[in-house]
């Protein structure tokens, strides 16, 4: 049995493994299978992978164990301390990663054209010169959204006015610097090469700076998006199966994912990497909606115990506050009580897709209690309760009421429907969106000032008094 025959082996089994896994992720019910399937598959890869030295007289075990060894201390460690409110930054990180070594591998095969009298292939240098520039705009961009998902940098401190004009800019001459690579091949001088690479790394920053804060679940799946493709066009450089059918997948089902994100913001793509809603909001001045109504934690605990159904809207208020596992105690209280509970998830709720359903299926709610955004707004009407923990934007009426709005036309969840809305935040500031919230100062809303799951934790005292 010869050692390419069992490489390949291992890679149908592992590509066969991705497929599976991939497809289990659709669910959460099925996800942690799939997530296990996956790394079933990424594990048997590797080891096909490893097979191939054995034909070559050179000893690179050391260098591949070494590297390894370290990436999996580290990817453990990494895994082990982060919270799940942090989960979105990780998700940017190791992705912007995975475009790192996207960039290096592809720089390694055009740096010889620096010093060799030999031209590559046109059909080859295109396909390295791909794998540069995308892999350094995934890096770069990733490194920012992470900054700016983890609270390092401020939408208004790396954009302006124009912004998209000097994306443009940008990107012609990134154009430029590689159709002059292809035309002159091994003649071209090193500056080419190096400005090239330079260059698509400061375009990853600039094209991530305009999206504002409130676009990031797109960036995300983006970006991820961008990471796979350079991972395939890496696997085409070196001929190599599993990393090509990998990107495919993860490129695939970003894009996908992308455009399912889009549609519902009900925006295109080239709405949201132009700088929409979250960069260029302008706020209603509360002065100009009325006066908002308070509730206490006393009337609250009465309004929810004797309802006959209530509706909890999570959103990044909550991930921040670590409320989840309150949320579901208090939930627990009131389905003892006979109250129906359910949960609306708006699709682009939090930092990164399916955030709110991570957050509260570690909090083991179960999966049939979350609504979509067509059933849960079918359900708000005939709800007692609403109550909104941390969400701002997903339930802004203004999508639908102000054509001014920078989120005018965004499918939202229409709290104001329910008979009750019941507010928890930390002050009345404005959300990602930079928007003023005209639900907050509606006559059936009211507001309940305080850290989320502090506030959670008294309700689950009064609750329980009742």
């Amino acid at each position: 049995m010869s050692v390419n025959f069992i490489a390949d082996l291992g890679y149908l089994i592992g590509a066969l493994a991705f497929v599976v896994g991939l497809g289990k992720l659709s669910s959460p019910d099925t996800a942690k299978r799939g997530n296990q399937w996956a790394a079933m598959g990424m594990g048997i890869a590797i080891l096909a992978s490893l097979v191939y030295p054995l034909e070559t007289t050179y000893n690179n075990f050391i260098w591949i164990f070494g590297g390894m060894l370290i990436g999996a201390i580290i990817g453990w460690i990494v895994a082990k301390r982060i919270q799940m409110t942090a989960m979105p930054q990780l998700v940017s990180l190791f992705n912007g990663f995975g475009g790192a070594c996207a960039v290096l591998l592809g720089f390694i095969e055009l740096f010889p054209l620096t010093t060799s009298t030999i031209a590559f292939p046109s059909g080859g240098l295109l396909i390295i010169i791909l794998t540069i520039i995308i892999g350094a705009i995934s890096f770069t961009g990733s490194m920012l959204a992470w900054a700016k998902l983890d609270g390092r940098v401020n939408d208004k401190n790396v954009t302006f006015g124009g912004h998209k004009y000097l994306n443009l800019f940008l990107l012609v001459v990134l154009i430029g610097l590689s159709i002059l690579l292809l035309i002159q091949n091994n003649t071209a001088p090193s500056w080419v090469i190096y400005g090239l690479l330079a260059l698509a790394l400061v375009y990853g920053v600039s094209f991530v700076a305009p999206i504002g804060g409130a676009d990031m679940p797109v960036v995300i799946s983006l970006l991820n998006s961008l990471t796979g493709l350079s991972a395939a066009a890496a696997g085409l450089i070196y001929d190599n199966q599993i990393m090509l059918i990998g990107g495919i997948l993860v490129g695939a089902s970003g894009t996908i994912l992308t455009v399912l994100m889009c549609q519902a913001m009900n925006r295109s793509l080239l709405n949201v990497i132009a700088g929409g809603f979250g960069s260029t909001g302008k706020s209603i001045a509360a002065s100009d909606l009325g006066q908002v109504k308070e509730i206490t934690i006393n009337d609250t605990a009465i309004l929810l115990y004797y309802s006959d159904s209530v509706v909890f809207i999570p959103g990044y208020g909550l991930a921040v506050a670590q409320a989840q596992k309150a949320v579901k105690e208090l939930d627990d209280l009131l389905e003892a009580n006979g109250v129906e509970v359910r949960y609306a998830i708006h699709p682009v709720a939090g930092r990164m897709p399916g955030h709110m359903n991570v957050l509260l299926a570690e909090a083991d709610v179960p999966y049939p209690k979350l609504l979509d955004l067509e059933d849960a707004n079918a359900a708000l009407p005939n709800t007692d309760v609403v109550v909104i923990v941390g969400a701002n934007d997903v339930v802004n009426p203004a999508a639908e009421t102000d054509p001014g709005s920078p989120i005018y036309g965004m499918p939202v969840l229409q709290a104001w429907n329910a008979k009750h809305s019941i507010v928890l935040k930390r002050s009345m500031s404005v959300g990602y969106a930079g928007i003023q919230n005209p639900l907050f100062f509606g006559d059936k809303n009211k507001m309940l000032f305080g850290d989320a799951k502090d506030t959670m934790q008294k309700l689950i005292s009064e609750v329980k008094s009742l």
